[in-house]
């Protein structure tokens, strides 16, 4: 089933050049409509809203906005066991996401008060699908780590919620849901409503037009990124069983048609002992018809030989989810650099990481894990440079702070200066 490709062979440079592209979202495509949504939205708010979720989703709202008694009404409709599950899950990602929380600082040289301030951002947009599948665990992922870092307002954006994402944002500290989806969706978070108050950031994965929309709505609020479809890359040594490795890369290819399952092993034999094994798990899957395409299209193996020609192959890919099932992973991931979660050892699988294990499953896709990180408390706050001179301390650089404005020709900044000593 996977396509494998052996080191030094051209089509296993090319395959790695092409997975350089990977996941490249044609937003061109749907940018002119896309940006008439978001202008219907800034000018009409509400009425643009019905409009919107009447023609895609062929419904009428009765209201746009369920506030925090709404939520709680709703989610007492889940299953009491399926709620302690989804609070276990969320006990376990609240404490790890604590552990990211910054402090500021302060401190003092030759009379120059120098420090940092981090605040939260005062209201955060997550948005949640609602297409082929729901997932209450992104509603955890996200929602926890801004109210982690103390964001007062989280607004949770996904059309028709249910009783297990309305529980989950009950969980997670929601204080509103906006009930719609697409790109009407972030320009109502982005620039807001009659019913919808702006936000200062947005959150969370969605389809193409979501993914164009938060790149158009960027500069009037912030966002986390533009995600791609789901990826996992598995490096695994001859000691990996098949059988859990097959699991792994199954486990990412149901996610969508257009996800990557990719492998890295040393020998030939075993890229296609786990390729058998992918083929033999993905008949009994229940949604193999999804899986199968993603294996078929996006499922590649690499015999890269050895383990430092494994390490090189994986740090090019920068995938967001990185198993390695190998003797020694601590070992081997210090000469990985880039990947957005790294899931290490036999025992180690990526769906915890999905659920459970702690950290957010909000990761940067598509190779940006490069220049960017999972999402964390970082991504909802802000921070401010603190500076404060005495007298004595501004007449000591004086001289320095004037000729380094006079250097670029700016003398206003060193009248500023100069009126000072």
């Amino acid at each position: 089933m996977l396509t494998i490709h052996a080191r030094g062979t051209k089509e296993y440079d090319a395959a790695l050049a092409s997975l350089s592209r990977r996941g490249d979202a044609d937003l061109e495509r749907v940018e002119p409509e896309v940006r008439a949504i978001l202008r219907a939205v800034r000018e009409r708010g509400d009425a643009a809203i019905h409009e919107y979720t009447e023609r895609f989703d062929k419904r009428t709202l009765d209201r746009i906005v369920l506030d925090r008694d709404a939520i709680v009404a709703g989610a007492r409709a889940l299953d009491p066991a399926i709620r302690a599950r989804l609070e276990e899950a969320a006990a376990r990602i609240r404490k790890y996401h604590e552990h990211q929380r910054e402090p500021g600082f302060r401190y003092e040289e030759g009379g120059v008060s120098l420090g940092l301030r981090v605040r939260p951002v005062k209201a955060a947009g997550v948005y949640a699908p609602g297409g082929k599948a729901r997932y209450p665990s992104s509603v955890l992922m996200a929602a926890i780590p801004a109210a982690v870092a103390g964001v007062p307002r989280i607004v949770l954006a996904t059309p028709r919620p249910t009783p297990e994402i309305l529980a989950a944002a009950e969980i997670a500290g929601v204080t509103e849901v906006v009930d719609c989806g697409g790109a009407q969706a972030i320009g109502a978070l982005a620039y807001g409503t009659e019913s919808v108050g702006r936000v200062d950031k947005i959150v969370g994965p969605g389809n193409i037009y979501v993914a164009c929309a938060k790149r158009l709505v960027f500069g009037v609020v912030d966002i986390d990124s533009i995600a791609g479809p789901s990826e996992i890359l598995v490096v695994a040594d001859d000691q990996a069983d098949p059988k859990v490795v097959a699991a792994d890369l199954l486990s990412q290819a149901e996610h969508d048609e257009d996800a990557y399952a990719l492998l890295v092993t040393l020998s030939e034999a075993q890229a296609r002992a786990i390729s058998q094994e992918v083929e033999r798990q993905l008949a009994l899957l229940p949604r193999r018809e999804v899986a199968e395409v993603s294996i078929r299209e996006h499922g590649w193996a690499f015999v890269a030989g050895d383990l430092a020609e494994a390490a090189r192959v994986a740090d090019s890919l920068a995938a967001e989810h990185l198993s390695l099932q190998v003797r020694a992973p601590e070992a081997l991931l210090e000469s990985i650099g880039a990947a957005g979660a790294a899931f290490l050892g036999d025992h180690t699988p990526e769906a915890a990481g999905d659920y459970a294990a702690g950290p957010s499953h909000v990761l940067p896709t598509g190779g940006a894990a490069r220049f960017a990180s999972p999402l964390g408390v970082w991504d909802f706050v802000v921070r401010t440079s603190l500076i404060a001179y005495s007298r004595e301390a501004i007449r000591a650089q004086a001289d320095l702070l004037e000729e380094l404005a006079r250097l670029e020709g700016l003398e206003a900044h060193a009248r500023a200066v100069a009126a000072r000593r």
